[in-house]
């Protein structure tokens, strides 16, 4: 007679911790091997130590495993687009999606080639154009947008230190023409409707802002509750809202390589060329990694492989 399958999304099966230092212990010893490159673009990234992991894991049931360097705080860069997008539908509604799409670019994320053809229309929320429409609709929304998103991630995280690295923000406005480029490209077509100094100033707030594995797997928590904050019991956004919040996590939230990630590690996850990437098992728990070095679309690859062992290691998968 043979035994009922084991339910993965069963934590008790578990041994997080022991899964956490195995991995940790793996990801170390590639240290050496691995051909990724710390993000230059960006003069204040391209000095991070590329000999860096961190990883944290926050259960629905309140719990929180850490390993490595999850305690310390980098520069958080598109993850943060999680964050906006949340706070702009709760503000606009599904208005928003005439304004952003919802499809992969399969572009780089910060290319302009698309906006022209679509109009100034960016694919998705999470692509640099995309995203700057959202922080377009924050200026909309609120009367100060910045203290709003800084509260939002203070409280999400637990963390009331959460602030912004005044030599990353300085650094992306000092050199960021790029995306300089793509708001006035955007505003040309009408889809930008604050001052695009405005805009700009908030975006490269969000990307500025400083936290760690700890803090970024507590902030996306939400997501895997289903729009409610565990323990608290705050109801963050709608259930419908979380839902599709973690569609778009999957389908553009590596970028132009998000079939690669579906591929090898099935999570809703979203990245950021810091080296951090967020991911989501929805109703189990959410979780963050951490490593500089990245690949050539601008994913931590070192952080891709921790994400890839640990859903091997656990079953845990939306597939």
């Amino acid at each position: 007679m043979h035994s009922p399958p084991q339910n993965p999304h069963d934590l008790s099966r578990h041994d997080l911790p022991g899964i956490l230092a195995t991995i940790d212990a793996e990801v170390r010893a590639r240290f050496d091997a691995c051909e990724g490159k710390v993000a230059d673009y960006i003069p204040a990234l391209a000095s991070v130590p590329r000999e860096r992991f961190g990883m944290a894991v926050a259960t629905l049931d309140g719990d929180v495993y850490s390993v490595g360097d999850a305690q310390e705080p980098f520069s958080i860069q598109s993850i943060s687009k999680v964050h906006t997008l949340t706070l702009a539908l709760d503000a606009a509604g599904d208005a928003l999606w005439k304004r952003v799409g919802r499809e992969p670019s399969g572009d780089p994320f910060n290319s302009l080639v698309q906006l022209e053809h679509e109009c100034g229309i960016p694919r998705n929320p999470f692509i640099n154009a995309g995203a700057l429409v959202v922080a377009d609709v924050l200026l909309s929304n609120y009367d100060d947008p910045e203290a709003a998103l800084l509260a939002f991630m203070r409280e999400r995280s637990g963390n009331a230190e959460v602030g912004r690295d005044e030599e990353i923000w300085s650094s992306e406005r000092r050199s960021g023409y790029r995306n300089i480029a793509l708001a006035n490209f955007i505003r040309s077509f009408g889809n930008i409707e604050n001052e695009v100094d405005a805009v700009l100033d908030l975006y490269f707030f969000q990307c500025a802002l400083r936290m760690n594995c700890v803090d970024l797997a507590r902030s996306v928590r939400y997501l895997a509750g289903r729009g409610v904050c565990p323990g608290t019991g705050t109801r963050v956004t709608s259930v419908e809202r979380s839902t599709r919040i973690n569609a778009v996590m999957m389908t553009c939230g590596t970028y132009d390589a998000a079939g690669e990630f579906a591929f090898h590690v099935g999570l809703p996850a979203k990245s950021g060329v810091g080296g951090g990437i967020v991911a989501v098992v929805p109703n189990v728990l959410s979780l963050c990694v951490w490593s500089p070095p990245l690949d050539d679309k601008g994913n931590s690859l070192l952080g891709a492989y921790a994400l890839h062992r640990f859903t091997r290691m656990t079953g845990l998968s939306v597939f």
